[in-house]
C-alpha cells in the first residue's frame, strides 16, 4: 500500500512540474532594453544569445544572464516578461572619466599614463574594484623601476554625472633607493673591478647627485647584464654565462645591493671559416671582409661586424635584402670553434621611387638634388646612405631616417623613403639696451639658410649705437647650376669705432661688395673664387697709438730749443735769473726731428682696392649644424690685388676632427692658423687686417680680442717757455702775469745727460731719442685700459679639444651640445714695435690657455652660445672673463 501511495505522489509532482514548466516556456515576440545610459544597444543584442521567436526555457534565461555578465559593462542584470515580450533591465558599471595624477616629479605624468595604457587602464575604461588594483600595481612597477621601492599609490574615486567617475591617483614617491654594493661572484679571468666599469650603473660617489647612476634602473642592469656578456663573448668564452642576478633591499628600502652570478666558462679558438649559401659576388672579396680568422681567438663583435661587412658590400652590390649570419658550431673536446657564414642575398633590387616624407617647409627639389642614389637604378646602399649623410650635412634638419620598402606586386623593386624632421635653418638676433659707454643699443639681424625652403642663403643685418652703424646683405645660391656651381653674392656698409671691441682706437668707414663662386670637386670637396671691391676710410681718435698715427700734434709755428739750453734755462730758473726775449731763441724744427711716423702718415687714410680669395674646403662632418662625427680642413689665401691702394695677402686653415671615445662621449679636435704680410709698395701690414684672439670662436675665458701685441702708448709734446722777464723784480715767475711766455720743444740730445727730466709718475715716461724732440708717454695701468686696447698681430695660432656629452634630464640632445674643453692660442707679430706691450714674435711659451664648459643650443632665435672658463696660462697684460654668452649670429 505504501509503495502504491509513492508512486501516486511521484506522479503527481511529475505531472505538476511538467505543467510548471510549460508555464515557464514562450515565444519572444519583442526584446526591449531598459536602463542603458552608454553602451549602445547593439552592444547587448551582440552579446544575447537569445533572438526574437526564439522559444525560451529557464535555462535560456539563465545562460543569457551570464553571457550579459561576461562582456563587464553591467553590475546587474535582470531578465522579465511582458507577455511575450523579454525585458531587460540592466545596471551599468560607471565609467572612468577622467585618471588624475598627483604627487609625480621623478616620472613624468605622460610616461606613467603610457604605462597605465599598456596594461589596459586608461580613461573611458569600464571602472571596476579590479581596475584599482590593476592601477596601483601598473605605477608601483613603474617605480620600483626607478628604483624606487619606497613608492606609494593611494587611490580616491569621486563620483560624475551620467554614472562615471574620477579616478585621482595620490603619489608618493619617496626617496630614491641607491646603490650601495655591485657584487660579481664566479668570475676569475679578470677582476672585479674591471667588469664593473662596464655597467653604467654605479655605487655612490661624488658626481652621483649630478648623473644619478646610482639610482636602480631596471633598463639599465639589463643593459649591464649586456654589456658582461659581450665582454666576454668578444674574448672567446663561448660558454659564458649568467646564472642569475639578485636585487636585495635594506630594511629601509634606502639601499640597493647588486649581486651577479656568472660562468665564465673556456676560451675557444677559431677552427675553421666556411661560407654557405650564395655569395652572389667573388668569394675572396667576401673573405677579405671577414675579420675573423683561423686560429684567432673567437670574437662575437668580429662575427657580426663581419656580417655587418659583407651585408653592406652585398648591397652596394643591388642586394637590399640580403641577409648574412654566421653560426658558430663548438667542439668543446678541444675548445675550438668553427663559423659558418650563410648567406642569402635574394634578388638584385632596383628603385622604383625616392619619397621624401617630414620635410614642412623645404621643397622637394632641396632634399633630391642631394641623392647620389638615382631612381631606375641599381640598389646601392652606400649610395642610399650617402644621400642620407649629404641631407643631414645641409644643416636644415634634426634628423634624417631612411628605410627601403618593397615595391607590393614586384620581388626586386624597392621604394627608398627619407623621412626628415625640420629645425630651425636661420637666426634671428634682436637687441635693445643701454650701457655707460655705448648708450642706447640697438641691433638686428636675420639669417636664413632655407630661404622659403628653397636650400637658398638670404641674410640682413642692422646694428646701431654709439660706436658702430652696420649694414650688411648676402646672398648665395649652392645649386647656381644642376652640378652643384654655387653662385653668391654681399654688399656691405659699417662706419664703426673699434675702440668698443678692446681693439686700440680708431674708426672706419668702409663699403663694398663681392662675388663668389664654388666648384664641387667630390661629395666632399670644393674649391671657391671670391672676388670683391672695397672703398675704406680710415679716422684716427684722439686716443689713436703711434703705429696708426703720429703723436703727439707738432705745431709748426713752435720751434724748438736744444736740450743743453733747457739745461741751461732750468738753471737760470732755479737760481731766479730772469732770461728776457733774445736769450733762447727757438729754431725751426724739421721732419727729422720727429718720432716714426704712423700707418697713416705714411699711406694715407683713404684706401681703394680689389680683393680676390681662393679656397679648399674639405668635410666630411655628419651634420651642418652641431656636428659630432667627421672632419674638415679649410685653407683660404686673401690677396689684395696690385693696382690698388694696398698690397697685402692672408694665408688661414681650419681644422677640425671628431673622435668616438665611448657611446655618449666624442672627441673634438680643433685648430685655426693664420698668417699675413705685405708686398709691393706696402712696407708694413695694415693695421686694420690684423689678426684678433680672444673670446668666442677663439680663446674662452678671455675677453674679446684682448690677447696678444698691444699699441704703443701716445705721446704728449713736452715744451718750456723761453722767455721770463722778472718785471716786479721778485726773483720768481710763478704767478706772475706777463712775465712768461715763447714756448718751444726740446731736442733731445743725450738721455743721460741731466736736464731731461722723468716724470715717473702715474705710469708716465719721458722719452728721449736723439735727434728727436722730446716727448710723454702713458704706460701702466692707464696704457692697459679699455682705451688702449689690442693691437692685433700678423701670425695667428689656436685650437683646442673639447669633450661633447650629452646633458643630463634632456630627451632630446639634437638641437643641444654641451663640452668640456680646453682653448689654446694667442696673436704674435713678426714685426713688432720697439714701445709695443705684450708684442713678441712666435713663441709657444705665450701662448694663453683656458678650461672651462659650454653649452649651445639651437633655438628658433639661431644659435645661443655660453661658456663658463677660467684661465690656467695667461700673459701680463691680459683681461679674463670668466662667463661669456653670445644670443644670435654675429654677422
Amino acid at each position: 500500500m505504501k509503495r502504491v501511495l509513492m508512486r501516486v505522489i511521484g506522479c503527481f509532482l511529475a505531472l505538476f512540474l511538467s505543467f510548471a514548466v510549460q508555464a515557464q516556456t514562450f515565444r519572444v515576440s519583442d526584446i526591449r532594453v531598459e536602463g542603458l545610459q552608454r553602451v549602445s544597444a547593439g552592444t547587448v543584442f551582440s552579446a544575447m544569445p537569445i533572438r526574437v521567436g526564439d522559444v525560451l526555457t529557464q535555462a535560456d534565461i539563465q545562460n543569457a544572464t551570464r553571457e550579459l555578465f561576461k562582456i563587464g559593462y553591467f553590475s546587474d542584470v535582470a531578465i522579465k516578461r511582458d507577455g511575450d515580450v523579454l525585458v531587460l533591465v540592466i545596471k551599468e558599471r560607471p565609467a572612468i572619466n577622467k585618471i588624475e595624477l598627483k604627487g609625480n616629479k621623478a616620472i613624468k605624468t605622460e610616461n606613467l599614463m603610457d604605462s597605465l595604457k599598456d596594461n589596459n587602464l586608461s580613461e573611458g575604461q569600464i571602472f571596476q574594484r579590479a581596475t584599482l588594483e590593476g592601477i596601483t600595481q601598473a605605477l608601483q612597477r613603474e617605480y620600483v623601476n626607478q628604483g624606487r621601492y619606497g613608492a606609494s599609490v593611494n587611490i580616491e574615486i569621486e563620483d560624475m554625472p551620467r554614472n562615471q567617475v574620477k579616478v585621482l591617483v595620490k603619489i608618493d614617491e619617496g626617496s630614491p633607493s641607491r646603490i650601495k654594493q655591485i657584487n660579481i661572484v664566479g668570475n676569475s679571468s679578470y677582476t672585479e673591478e674591471e667588469l664593473i666599469d662596464l655597467f653604467e650603473l654605479k655605487t655612490t660617489g661624488m658626481w652621483s647627485w649630478i648623473s644619478g647612476n646610482d639610482k636602480y634602473n631596471k633598463e639599465k642592469m639589463k643593459g649591464d647584464l649586456e654589456r658582461i656578456e659581450s665582454w666576454y663573448m668578444d674574448r672567446g668564452y663561448l660558454n659564458f654565462k649568467i646564472d642569475s642576478s639578485q636585487i636585495s633591499l635594506s630594511p629601509d628600502k634606502a639601499k640597493i645591493f647588486i649581486t651577479v652570478n656568472i660562468t665564465e666558462g673556456d676560451i675557444y679558438r677559431v677552427s675553421d671559416i666556411e661560407l654557405a649559401g650564395d655569395p652572389a659576388i667573388d668569394e675572396q672579396i667576401i673573405r677579405s671582409m671577414i675579420l675573423m680568422r683561423k686560429d684567432q681567438i673567437f670574437s662575437q663583435i668580429l662575427m657580426t661586424t663581419s656580417e655587418e661587412y659583407v651585408t653592406k658590400r652585398l648591397g652596394n652590390e643591388g642586394y637590399t635584402f640580403a641577409k648574412v649570419e654566421g653560426m658558430p658550431e663548438r667542439n668543446d673536446a678541444d675548445k675550438t670553434v668553427k663559423i659558418t657564414f650563410f648567406i642569402e642575398p635574394g634578388k638584385r633590387a632596383y628603385v622604383n621611387r625616392i619619397n621624401f616624407r617630414g620635410n614642412t617647409k623645404t621643397v622637394d627639389e632641396v632634399l633630391r638634388r642631394e641623392m647620389r642614389q638615382m631612381e631606375g637604378g641599381s640598389a646601392n646602399s652606400a649610395q642610399i646612405e650617402n644621400s642620407k649623410v649629404r641631407l643631414e650635412r645641409l644643416g636644415f634638419f634634426k634628423e634624417v631616417k631612411v628605410e627601403n620598402k618593397e615595391v607590393p606586386g614586384t620581388s626586386d623593386q624597392i621604394d627608398v623613403e627619407y623621412t626628415v624632421e625640420e629645425q630651425p635653418s636661420g637666426s634671428m638676433g634682436l637687441q635693445v639696451g643701454y650701457a655707460q659707454y655705448s648708450g642706447l643699443l640697438f641691433s638686428a639681424s636675420i639669417q636664413q639658410n632655407n630661404w622659403f625652403g628653397t636650400g637658398k642663403q638670404v641674410g640682413f643685418s642692422f646694428s646701431h649705437n654709439r660706436y658702430q652703424t652696420a649694414y650688411n646683405f648676402n646672398y648665395n645660391d649652392p645649386y647656381f647650376t644642376p652640378d652643384g656651381v654655387s653662385r653668391g653674392m654681399s654688399l656691405y656698409y659699417t662706419k664703426s669705432d673699434y675702440g668698443s671691441y678692446n681693439v686700440t682706437p680708431y674708426s672706419t668707414n668702409v663699403y663694398g661688395g663681392k662675388l663668389n663662386f664654388g666648384y664641387p670637386i667630390s661629395d666632399i670637396e670644393r674649391i671657391g673664387f671670391d672676388i670683391g671691391l672695397r672703398s675704406l676710410e680710415v679716422e684716427p681718435t684722439g686716443y689713436s697709438s703711434q703705429e696708426i698715427i703720429r703723436s703727439p700734434f707738432w705745431n709748426s709755428t713752435t720751434g724748438y730749443i736744444t736740450q743743453a739750453q733747457y739745461y741751461e734755462l732750468v738753471q737760470k730758473l732755479n737760481n731766479g735769473i730772469d732770461f728776457p726775449n733774445g736769450i733762447f731763441t727757438p729754431q725751426t724744427y724739421s721732419e727729422e726731428m720727429l718720432n716714426a711716423p704712423g700707418f697713416l702718415d705714411i699711406y694715407g687714410d683713404t684706401f681703394n682696392d680689389a680683393q680676390v680669395s681662393m679656397y679648399w674646403l674639405r668635410s666630411t662632418l655628419n651634420r651642418g649644424v652641431l656636428a659630432n662625427r667627421g672632419a674638415s680642413q679649410q685653407l683660404t689665401f686673401e690677396l689684395s690685388l696690385p693696382g690698388g691702394d694696398l698690397q697685402y695677402y692672408k694665408f688661414d686653415y681650419t681644422g677640425q676632427i671628431f673622435t668616438p671615445l665611448t657611446r655618449s662621449l666624442t672627441l673634438r679636435l680643433h685648430t685655426r692658423l693664420g698668417y699675413a704680410g705685405a708686398y709691393g709698395d706696402l712696407d708694413e701690414l695694415p693695421f686694420f687686417e690684423h689678426y684678433y684672439a680672444g673670446g668666442f670662436g677663439s680663446v674662452r675665458g678671455f675677453e674679446r680680442n684682448t690677447l696678444g701685441p698691444r699699441s704703443s702708448p701716445q705721446r704728449t709734446a713736452v715744451s718750456t717757455p723761453t722767455i721770463w722777464d722778472d718785471l716786479n723784480g721778485d726773483g720768481d715767475y710763478i704767478g706772475d702775469t706777463g712775465e712768461v711766455g715763447g714756448g718751444a720743444y726740446i731736442l733731445c740730445e743725450d738721455p743721460d745727460e741731466p736736464g731731461v727730466g722723468s716724470s715717473g709718475q702715474n705710469g708716465v715716461i719721458r722719452i728721449c731719442n736723439p735727434g728727436e724732440l722730446i716727448s710723454d708717454a702713458v704706460l701702466g695701468s692707464t696704457y692697459t685700459s679699455r682705451t688702449r686696447g689690442a693691437f692685433g698681430g700678423n701670425v695667428l695660432i689656436q685650437g683646442g679639444a673639447e669633450i661633447l656629452f650629452p646633458l643630463p634630464f634632456i630627451k632630446d640632445q639634437r638641437s643641444i651640445q654641451t663640452t668640456f674643453f680646453v682653448d689654446a692660442g694667442n696673436v704674435f707679430d713678426t714685426d713688432c714695435g720697439a714701445t709695443q706691450l705684450n708684442c713678441y714674435g712666435v713663441d709657444i711659451d705665450r701662448i694663453n690657455a683656458s678650461v672651462g664648459f659650454g653649452l649651445t643650443w639651437i633655438s628658433g632665435f639661431g644659435p645661443m652660445t655660453f661658456s663658463i672658463a677660467e684661465p690656467f696660462k695667461e700673459n701680463e697684460y691680459d683681461r679674463t672673463e670668466v662667463f661669456q654668452f653670445s644670443l644670435g649670429q654675429t654677422f
